[in-house]
């Protein structure tokens, strides 16, 4: 039996930073959202006006400034239009999906979702035997020769989607299995 590979044009990758609001920047609030395609083209990229105060702009993890927020533009609802729209039928990839998801107010079915972080053979386990995600970072580096996410230097959302995008390629044929046995 051979494995139904989606095609390629059905895929997108998905990264969002973050700035935190409320008491100590505890609370994340979505800053910046970037979608890819396949080969990596940009689809989509923005950043976020926000509708609460910035507390903490989390510079060093986020890059992004308060001068970047200020000339921000386009709200969050605007956002979630535009990559619900996206979405529609595609097969979404990424990192941790789940938070970006959550924060962006946005459901996709399970079975249209390759998130990097809880594909169990990416997955470590942890002392007491759970499976446990591993960071992007570490995957990037050992299974693409990648080095992202480096000390001193902030995330780039960009660079993280095509991360979680090439991590998939390498697998793509053992996960579709996976997703079709379920």
């Amino acid at each position: 039996i051979r494995t139904y590979l989606p095609r390629n044009e059905l895929f997108l990758a998905l990264d969002c930073e973050m700035v935190g609001i409320g008491p100590g920047g505890q609370k994340s609030s979505v800053a910046c959202v970037t979608v890819i395609d396949w080969h990596g083209g940009l689809l989509f990229q923005s950043l976020i006006k926000q509708t609460e105060k910035v507390t903490d702009y989390r510079t060093h993890i986020s890059g992004i400034t308060e001068k970047d927020l200020r000339n921000a533009t386009m709200t969050l609802n605007e956002c979630r239009a535009i990559i619900s729209q996206l979405l529609h039928n595609r097969i979404l990839v990424g990192h941790a999906l789940q938070n970006d998801l959550s924060l962006l107010q946005i459901t996709h079915p399970w079975w249209m979702i390759r998130d990097t972080a809880s594909y169990a053979p990416f997955m470590k386990y942890r002392h007491d035997g759970y499976l446990w995600p591993r960071k992007l970072k570490h995957l990037a580096g050992e299974r693409l020769r990648r080095d992202i996410q480096i000390a001193g230097r902030p995330h780039n959302a960009y660079e993280d989607a095509l991360a979680s995008i090439d991590l998939y390629k390498l697998v793509r044929v053992q996960w579709e299995e996976i997703i079709q046995s379920n």
